[in-house]
């Protein structure tokens, strides 16, 4: 273990795996129109296009509605004129589509049994299912996983606890799969076995399978966070965070290639973390600590050999427990959703933490638990009552509060985050689908 000071206030030690090659991250530059999964093609929530609407209300500017039967919490997907969410549906875990538009049910399809969910903000169906555009992946609190085609039809089926035991989480599952170019991948971080496992995209067949035991404390070691994929010259790699570390894995095996520990230097028992991990250029932003903590991991410089050199900034005077930070030209948007910092909208830049600029939304006891947008020149932030905030222009010097945009809906507890369709937006609620156009 070695000793960085991190910041006047507080000195936190790290320990360190070094890599054994150099990692170069590479965002997907040719990203399609699709929404293919959760945090978008480049896994930063930025959408292509310019015009996106800018306000609404339950009485305009919404295309259609469409209701969600059963419960769940995912984050849309779409491919085509498709959209999919899951549910859990009297007892049966959906995969559901809908038609883009007009919002009818295309077809459903049952993949396993219902666990249903233990936290008022969780269910059975929090992730968001993945497209690699001809199939569908979508992964359950029970365990089930499947491939679907776009006609509704099962291509295969397993259950990661059949096969490997029943979770240990304390509350609902939040990691949603992630495609690389061959499989599907799954993280499993929790008190007792964690891994990381791929599965052969068109056949099921398990590819790999990579133990992530990290000595995390207790609750501290189960995370709700998905993972990143990032290309190095043609190679694949996986970033997770959770259970107090960063890990890189290589995608062809899941040999595990470097780990940073220390995120956690108290051993804070409950240091669960749901906010995932956002790449900028050569950095991994990583919030943690309960929405305390933001550290940036210059990941060529880990590779490198420059040990906790390779942090590249840290502030513990901001964070986001729930919500993961957008990230674009350089910047990274965090939401905040503590007690004090709840509504907290702030603009860093990537290379050096600094704070550009803050816009403070309307002070509330509505919590965010979805994660933002960005959209043209806007950023969109959407609380749990489903109402969304967009701020913006983004490039100007100060942007502001544009509009605060209501739905014609009383349901708690929206947490899945807004997404583009054809420079319109999908906003899911607990028990309805929107397509907003403004208009």
């Amino acid at each position: 273990m070695l000793n960085l000071h991190l910041s006047a206030a507080k000195a936190r030690t790290y320990g360190l795996i070094a890599l054994a090659s150099t990692l170069t991250p590479l965002i997907n530059s040719n990203a399609s129109d699709s929404w293919n999964q959760w945090r978008g093609p480049a896994q930063n929530g930025v959408a292509m296009g310019e015009s996106y609407p800018e306000k609404w209300n339950a009485d305009s500017g919404i295309k259609w509605k469409s209701i969600v039967p059963g419960n769940g919490g995912s984050t849309p997907v779409v491919s085509s004129n498709l959209a999919f969410v899951t549910s859990g549906v009297d007892g049966k875990n959906q995969l559901i589509a809908y038609n883009l538009e007009n919002g009818s049910t295309a077809w459903s399809a049952e993949i396993g049994v219902d666990r249903g969910g233990k936290h008022k903000k969780g269910s059975g169906s929090n992730p968001s299912a993945v497209i690699d555009g001809e199939n569908i992946y979508a992964y359950f609190r029970s365990g089930d996983l499947a491939c679907v085609n776009m006609k509704g039809e099962t291509v295969w089926h397993t259950n990661l606890q059949n096969e490997f035991g029943e979770d240990t989480l304390w509350w609902d599952l939040g990691s949603s799969p992630t495609l690389t170019k061959d499989t599907v991948i799954v993280v499993v971080m929790q008190t007792g076995p964690s891994y990381l496992i791929a599965y052969d995209k068109n056949t099921g067949k398990q590819k790999w399978k990579t133990d992530r035991m990290v000595g995390a404390p207790e609750e501290a070691a189960q995370s709700y966070s998905t993972p990143v994929v990032i290309e190095q010259n043609g190679e694949e790699w996986i970033g997770v965070m959770g259970a107090d570390h960063f890990t890189l894995h290589r995608a062809s095996d899941g040999k595990e290639l470097g780990r940073l520990g220390g995120f956690n230097p108290e051993q804070n028992a409950y240091f669960r973390s749901i906010s995932s991990p956002v790449a900028s250029g050569n950095l991994m932003i990583c919030p943690y600590a309960r929405g305390a903590t933001i550290t940036a991991i210059h990941m060529q410089e880990l590779a490198s050999g420059k040990g906790e050199k390779a942090i590249r900034w840290f502030r513990d005077d901001l964070g986001s427990d729930v919500p993961t930070p957008a990230s674009k030209d350089g910047k990274i948007y965090v939401v905040g959703d503590g007690r004090t910092s709840r509504g907290l909208i702030s603009c860093l830049d990537a290379e050096t933490g600094t704070t550009i600029w803050e816009v403070q939304l309307p002070k509330s006891r509505i919590s965010f638990s979805s994660s933002p947008l960005i959209a043209g020149d806007h950023l969109y932030v959407t609380n749990e009552k489903g109402t969304t905030y967009v701020v913006g222009p983004l490039s100007a010097d100060e942007p502001a509060l544009v509009s605060e945009n209501m739905i014609d809906d009383e349901a708690d507890y929206t947490v899945a985050s807004p997404i583009p369709a054809n420079e319109t937006l999908l906003i899911r609620s607990k028990s309805n689908l929107y397509r907003i156009s403004g208009k």
